[in-house]
């Protein structure tokens, strides 16, 4: 009973998160609100690297406090089937096709669980020296693009699977890259 509910508690979490997510990255003008019948959808991608950066930091909040959050109420280790990581990995699918926002995890100063979760690009294997250096986030700004990790802390209970041999109580933490594209001017297109 109690693991039933506790997935389905997930669950509702989870979609709150998402539902959360999409009504802050749409932007809706005052005047499409008015409207009686609704426009066809569009994605509307940060004119600013200041805008991009703004919602990152809010994006990446969300994600981590709600991963924080899952691991603490509905994660035990003995019981549960899907780790809450994974869990989210289906937000970052549906955010990538709804908003062209990509999201993934990175792995930074503890053992990756997965490999996909490797740094791919020069982008993130600069992110994981940043990280690893102390600090929270790093960015990259393209003229097409806005790039940004954060920090994931990785609490104790994480450390058990990503360091099961540590031998210090060293603050170790994984990332968590998004990638957005920035609107084109027009003049470029």
């Amino acid at each position: 009973m109690w693991r039933s509910s506790a997935l389905w508690l997930q669950g509702v979490c989870l979609a709150m998160v998402l539902s959360s997510l999409f009504l802050l990255l749409e932007e809706v003008s005052a005047e499409e609100s008015q409207q009686e019948v609704d426009p066809p959808r569009q994605l509307h991608y940060p004119t600013t690297a200041v805008e991009a950066r703004v919602r990152a930091r809010i994006l990446h909040e969300t994600v981590h406090g709600a991963l924080q959050v899952i691991h603490r109420d509905f994660f035990e280790e003995e019981e549960s089937r899907v780790i809450p990581s994974h869990s989210l990995e289906d937000v970052f699918k549906e955010l990538e096709r709804s908003q062209g926002i990509k999201v993934r995890w990175l792995a930074v100063n503890a053992r990756a669980m997965n490999v996909d979760n490797e740094p791919r690009t020069e982008f993130e294997k600069q992110a994981v020296k940043v990280l690893s250096a102390g600090k929270s986030e790093f960015e990259q700004i393209t003229d097409k693009e806005y790039q940004f990790t954060g920090s994931i802390r990785l609490a104790s209970q994480c450390l058990k699977c990503h360091l099961p041999m540590r031998k210090s109580n060293e603050a170790r933490v994984a990332g968590l890259v998004i990638s957005m594209p920035l609107k084109v001017p027009e003049k470029e297109k």
